[in-house]
């Protein structure tokens, strides 16, 4: 079918998306090679489409359907919403995503290059024609144009066979394969998209609950939608599935998503309605009573589907502080030794039984984990483990927030009040990594949890590099005690570089007292120790590949980044963590990394790894990110791909 048909048949409604597909996820880079593709006459593959009746038909949008059957798009969606965007000039009816992403693609006829419009580039330049334009008015407008100018003369012929062929584009036939038949329900084409998608991403079993929902009613996406855009703006990023498990768990005591085949409308609506309060009570409260305000520091948030259950059942209220703080003394320690790490459904389930008798709940969730761990008990092998993507980092974030540290250079307590851009909290290499490096500490040693303490942005730019054994001896006497809040040891002889994994020893086990008491005081008295209690193994953080290994290579990336703003394009991350979605589990640390892309949200994530192993690589491909391990390949990738430049404009830089 050629495309422009196939165009004309989305906005008869006779061509849809089905509700469980998701929204478009392409960036520039892909929408620019499918048109070169298409350009060049190379094979772009084929379409598949799922035909049934419209009656029974679950689509995204608000467009009516016709009468009879209608055919929705399993496979291509993200090809046909590029070609829609780019020959209509708009998004489809059925669009979830950023336009952005395929508005101004232009092509230069001399070079035949496709490139996103930069003005400096090509304002005034009748080489560069807007493929859009050319594909909604044809060719004449540019011919007329391109004939006026002399020295088009020798080369016009070419150019308008070039234009030809964008407007050409429009006849391509696509191939388009079709699932036909009654027996061909909406759990059979899941299966049958997850099969033809198998290098792609999956459809989730919350997905396709989700479609059933949306099949009674359609703004049920929409309005989840809402809701994790206003946790986002308060630096929560959570998924769709998590807060579908969160309903599901309060509608159903269930944490199968199977369990919501037989909730109705009605019903979900208000699940969606308690779920949100649940949700908003407890992030408030983990952020009042801990300091955990924003979701790198949250721990398990696969914990919150079962304390929104438990507060549900309460009708959204706990009894007193007793009952508070014991829900928050489990949820510590479901995240520090990751309770939802791996089959999250079945121990979710689980503990959802354990809670359906109210009484002594907690009591036995908390014993639960206690059977699990044989003691709950912190021990400075805890804290042996390096990265920011450590769980027991949160813990030392909490302890900072929760028990009163305080700043070291002004002497104030670091609460979670602090407001302002030089006062928001920051991590601190209590032993500057520069030091570290220059006297041979591995990269692992240098990012331990042991040397991370929090200050105010502003004291943490006013220490700087500075030697430990000069700037502590400072603040201890400026602020008396301020030093020890951070669980520092005071012997001055740890101090010195030299000393340096003495140091480390020292304030793990300082770390691990500190911690212990703490969650003891969130009890109604100690948690009783069972009789015949395993004996407790000193334990380890396994290592996490990646990580800036020398003072050589963290000079590099300042160098790159620092290049890369001045391109005045956005500041990369340096040691950015990629983390399991569904665990939180850490998987890599990236040395200089753009999450969102150099263009945020219209190029794909791009990340430097200087001297990184295979693992870090697989782990940042895996992310989806576009990598680079040399610094002159990636400058000139930003130059090529993002900032547009031909030959000899990157020569002039």
């Amino acid at each position: 079918m050629k495309i422009s048909v196939i165009l004309d048949q989305i906005d008869l409604g006779s061509m849809a998306l089905p509700e469980f597909q998701r929204g478009y996820v392409w960036n520039r880079e892909q929408v620019r090679g499918l048109m070169d593709s298409l350009y060049r006459q190379h094979p772009v593959g084929s379409l598949l489409v799922w035909v049934t009746r419209t009656e029974t038909a679950q689509s995204r949008g608000d467009q009516s359907l016709p009468p009879g059957t209608v055919k929705l798009l399993l496979d291509g969606q993200q090809r046909i919403t590029s070609l829609y965007g780019i020959v209509r000039g708009r998004p489809p009816h059925f669009f979830d995503g950023n336009a952005k992403v395929f508005t101004g693609l232009y092509f230069n006829l001399e070079s035949e290059t496709f490139q996103f419009y930069m003005p400096l580039k090509m304002k005034d330049d009748p080489l560069w024609v807007d493929v859009s334009t050319v594909m909604q008015e044809g060719i004449a407008k540019f011919m007329n144009r391109l004939m006026t100018l002399e020295e088009m003369g020798p080369r016009l012929n070419d150019y308008l066979n070039r234009l030809n062929a964008i407007d050409m584009v429009k006849n391509i036939d696509l191939h388009i394969e079709e699932v036909t038949g009654e027996d061909k329900t909406v759990d059979v084409v899941v299966d049958i998209f997850n099969r033809v998608n198998s290098g792609g991403t999956k459809l989730s079993k919350g997905d396709l609950a989700l479609a059933k929902v949306c099949a009674e009613w359609p703004e049920a996406r929409d309005e989840m939608k809402k809701r994790l855009d206003k946790w986002r703006r308060g630096g929560f990023t959570f998924r769709l599935e998590l807060l579908l498990r969160c309903i599901n768990t309060i509608l159903t005591g269930e944490a199968m998503f199977s369990a919501l085949a037989d909730v109705d409308r009605e019903t979900f609506e208000d699940g969606l309605k308690r779920a949100e309060k649940r949700v908003d009570s407890l992030l408030n409260l983990i952020s009042s009573r801990f300091g955990l305000d924003h979701d790198r520091v949250l721990g398990s948030r696969y914990s919150l589907p079962l304390m929104a259950c438990y507060l549900d059942q309460r009708g959204g209220h706990l009894a007193d502080f007793r009952e508070r703080d014991k829900l928050l003394y489990w949820y510590v320690h479901s995240f520090l030794w990751g309770r939802y790490a791996g089959s999250t459904e079945t121990v979710l389930n689980q503990d959802l039984e354990i809670i359906e008798e109210p009484e002594g709940a907690l009591d036995r969730l908390i014993e639960r984990l206690r059977q699990n761990r044989g003691d709950l008990r912190l021990h400075p092998g805890d804290f042996a483990g390096w990265s920011r993507g450590a769980r027991f980092y949160p813990l030392l974030y909490m302890l900072t927030r929760a028990w009163k540290a305080r700043d070291l250079c002004s002497g104030v307590e670091l609460s979670s009040h602090l407001l302002g851009q030089m006062s928001r909290l920051e991590v601190h290499h209590i032993f500057p990594k520069a030091r570290l490096y220059e006297h041979g500490y591995p990269k692992s040693e240098v990012n331990a949890i042991a040397n991370f303490t929090f200050l105010t942005k502003e004291c943490n730019l006013e220490i700087s590099d500075d030697d430990p054994a000069e700037y502590l001896e400072r603040y201890a006497a400026k602020h008396p005690g301020a030093v020890e809040s951070h669980w520092i040891p005071m012997d001055r002889a740890l101090w010195k570089v030299e000393n340096y994994r003495d140091f480390l020893a020292a304030r793990r086990e300082l770390l691990a007292q500190a911690a212990n008491d703490f969650l003891q005081s969130l009890v109604a008295g100690a948690v009783p120790e069972q009789a015949e209690a395993p004996p407790v193994v000193e334990r380890t953080a396994e290592a996490i590949p990646g990580g800036i290994g020398t003072r050589e290579e963290e000079d590099l990336l300042i160098e790159v980044n620092e290049w890369v703003v001045g391109q005045e394009l956005p500041e990369g991350e340096f040691l950015f963590e990629i983390v399991d979605e569904a665990t939180g589990a850490p998987l890599a640390v990236l040395d200089l990394a753009w999450p969102h892309g150099l263009q945020p949200g219209l190029s794909r994530p791009v990340a430097l790894l200087i001297d990184e192993g295979p693992e870090t690589e697989e782990a940042a491909n895996r992310a989806g990110y576009r990598f680079f391990s040399d610094p002159d390949e990636f400058r000139a990738y930003v130059r090529r791909d993002i900032l547009a430049l031909d030959e000899t404009q990157e020569a002039a830089q």
